[in-house]
């Protein structure tokens, strides 16, 4: 066993001190960071430290899900470990797995050496490619974990992260037992292409995240659009609400929101008439039925904004 690795079969780490004092730290701190959440965001965040607890956060796409633990992070001073979650996904790429062209090089340069000192030499620290569950496992650093639309693994993989973050510890057979030294910040998201197991859900603290209100939408743009006035925030985030409104296949996020607040504030854009509006909707809208049918929103009598 390598000496780098301590092998322990047992116990649970130890959480480390709170991060946060109050729920209210929590949302100063984050609106220090530029992610402004509302009481059931802050509240969910400060329950995870004190807990130490998972969080699943669950939504539409695009609404901060995946912000929200990048901004965790930067207000905590803590790394930031993602693991992003595909179909296909499996241990190897999200735990650990053995350099093998480099294993297969040492075994030929040092043929000559007996079986059982090469294999302890290959099966070493040297040869371990640490994956993002491991590396979160093993950092000395405060580390938060997202692991990231978690949706989209089958039900295998989704019982292996469940399993690391049950004990946070990580048995590899050639070294022994990797336990984390604090336990991270983990947060989940999901987009709900298909629903999760019980079992996951019982072992994470819940939150929605839904398309934020008017005035939070206002705020968001007139705090991430650099040089937006406030009367344009306000126009951009009522035309995004009477869109949303609609039946559209797919509704405008909160950043494809920015993204529009932003190329109007580039095009000296100060209030948003009819024209405007249409000529940029596609930076809004990604699907050319959804465009034309708020293009016909829009040049109504009295558009709904």
């Amino acid at each position: 066993m390598s000496e780098a690795t301590e092998e322990i079969t047992s116990g649970f780490p130890e959480a480390g001190p709170p991060r946060f004092d109050t729920i209210a730290a929590v949302k100063d701190g984050l609106a220090g960071v530029n992610y402004l959440a509302d009481e059931g965001i802050s509240s969910v965040v400060f329950l995870a430290d004190r807990l130490a607890k998972p969080v699943l956060v669950e939504g539409p796409a695009g609404t901060g899900k995946t912000e929200l633990a990048k901004s965790v992070a930067r207000l905590t001073g803590s790394r930031l470990i993602r693991l992003q979650c595909y179909e296909g996904l499996d241990e190897s790429k999200a735990l650990y797995e053995w350099n093998y062209k480099k294993q297969l090089l040492r075994i030929q340069a040092d043929a000559g050496q007996g079986w059982q000192k090469l294999e302890e030499d290959i099966f070493s620290e040297d040869f371990l490619l640490a994956r993002p569950l491991l590396e979160a496992i093993r950092s000395p650093e405060p580390v938060v974990l997202l692991i990231d639309e978690i949706d989209r693994v089958e039900l295998e993989t989704e019982a292996l992260l469940l399993e690391i973050l049950s004990e946070y510890q990580v048995s590899i057979p050639e070294l022994g037992t990797v336990r984390a030294q604090g336990i991270p910040m983990v947060f989940l998201t999901s987009n709900n292409t298909r629903e999760l197991s019980e079992a996951l859900k019982r072992r994470c603290l819940y939150l929605h995240i839904d398309y934020p209100d008017l005035e939070r939408e206002r705020a968001i743009i007139e705090t991430r659009v650099p040089g937006i006035s406030t009367a344009l925030a306000d126009q951009v985030a009522r035309i995004v609400r009477s869109i949303r409104s609609l039946e559209l296949k797919k509704a405008p996020s909160v950043s494809e929101t920015l993204d529009w607040a932003r190329t109007l504030v580039v095009l000296g854009v100060e209030t948003i008439d009819a024209a405007q509006a249409t000529e940029t909707l596609h930076i809004l809208l990604k699907y050319r039925a959804d465009i034309e049918k708020a293009t016909r929103e829009l040049s109504a009598p009295n558009p709904a904004r």
